[in-house]
């Protein structure tokens, strides 16, 4: 497979961490260029790449084939429609947008360009979630009737940060909800409805660090809850079926190994502790310890890649994400109006 020559928008905690390892770990990739104001921090851990201070200049290189939008959420709308104008493959750091509307009108784009649209929903990769799907997948949860699934942190502090300010697309519900929603979503799909609290918790807090969402579905509810102010984690995911269930603690390792960078091909990449294994129980109370599923963030490259070159499925389809866009817009909704919304 020719490598697909990529450039990434923005370089902030999500380029450097999060897209540059995980691109240039695959080789069906090649990262070439990135488009930043900080040139000297760029070189510093990309050094063969050209940094370009506008997008603009950058979509005028004609070798370049993919751009991944990884910048301040209020851009990736306007930054992903120049792009696919500008006739290159689009990759969206989640969330996708703002507004399902917005989002909608940049997928018709993608259409008329030909290009392909998707988002980095990574946490579909994640090793503990991977173990739910295969357990579903065997048989071993039957029929779930709850599905608890939360990210709990001790932040205290407000951060001066764009993403703790009061802008659109602020807040955790966008930034840790995208991912527990999109978990729930390929588990379920769609829920008929959602109720939710959501809330500015933490003293001087001026977007969302507190949400507790409900997906009802006709069989079963999936309950989504995260907040700034839990000096412990507790259960990352408690999975209930009507004979059988599965208790799972501890976060996936692959967003703290980039953070201290240590990317993919690094010892132990994706791995989980055993300390942080789940306890499967069923009908008659026997524990049973479920190794987790190694995580694996560079699949939606390796998938992505195969979708450019040779039409594959996408890991994320944009209207996967559009989906998500759909369920927080019904949380803020319930939040503000104290009632259930439909979808």
């Amino acid at each position: 497979m020719q490598p697909i020559k990529t450039a990434i928008v923005g370089f902030g905690i999500s380029g450097q961490c999060f897209q540059a390892p995980i691109i240039e770990y695959c080789d069906e990739l090649e990262l070439t260029a990135v488009v930043s104001s900080d040139k000297q921090k760029v070189i510093a851990q990309l050094p063969n790449v050209t940094v370009y201070s506008q997008i603009e200049t950058m979509l005028d290189d004609p070798d370049i084939e993919l751009v991944i939008i990884a910048t301040p959420n209020h851009l990736h709308i306007p930054q992903a429609k120049l792009a696919l104008q500008a006739g290159k493959h689009v990759v969206i750091e989640k969330p996708f947008c703002i507004s399902a509307e917005e989002g909608k009108a940049l997928m018709d784009v993608a259409q008329q360009a030909g290009k392909i649209l998707s988002v980095y929903q990574s946490r579909r990769f994640d090793g503990d979630f991977r173990t739910i799907e295969k357990l579903i997948a065997n048989g071993k949860l039957g029929d779930i009737h709850t599905f608890y699934s939360s990210y709990n942190r001790y932040r205290p502090e407000v951060k001066v940060r764009w993403r703790e300010q009061n802008t659109p697309g602020a807040g955790i519900l966008y930034d840790l909800g995208a991912h527990l929603i999109d978990q729930a979503l390929c588990l379920f799909g769609l829920p008929e409805k959602v109720t939710a609290v959501v809330r500015n918790q933490r003293p001087g807090a001026q977007a969302t660090d507190h949400f507790h969402l409900i997906l009802h579905y006709p069989q079963c509810e999936a309950i989504l809850h995260a907040n700034c102010l839990s000096t412990t984690e507790g259960p990352r995911f408690q999975v209930f079926g009507h004979d059988s269930a599965f208790i799972k603690y501890g976060m996936d390792p692959q967003e703290d190994m980039l953070r201290d960078k240590a990317g993919p091909g690094t010892q132990g990449w994706g791995e989980d502790t055993p300390d942080n294994f789940g306890r499967y129980t069923d009908k008659h109370g026997l524990n049973t310890i479920i190794e987790t599923e190694r995580g694996e963030y560079e699949q939606f490259y390796q998938q992505l890649a195969l979708a450019i070159r040779e039409g594959h499925p996408l890991p994320v389809s944009a209207e996967q994400a559009l989906d998500v866009i759909r369920v927080i817009e019904a949380a803020i909704a319930s939040s503000e109006q104290q009632c259930s919304v439909g979808l």
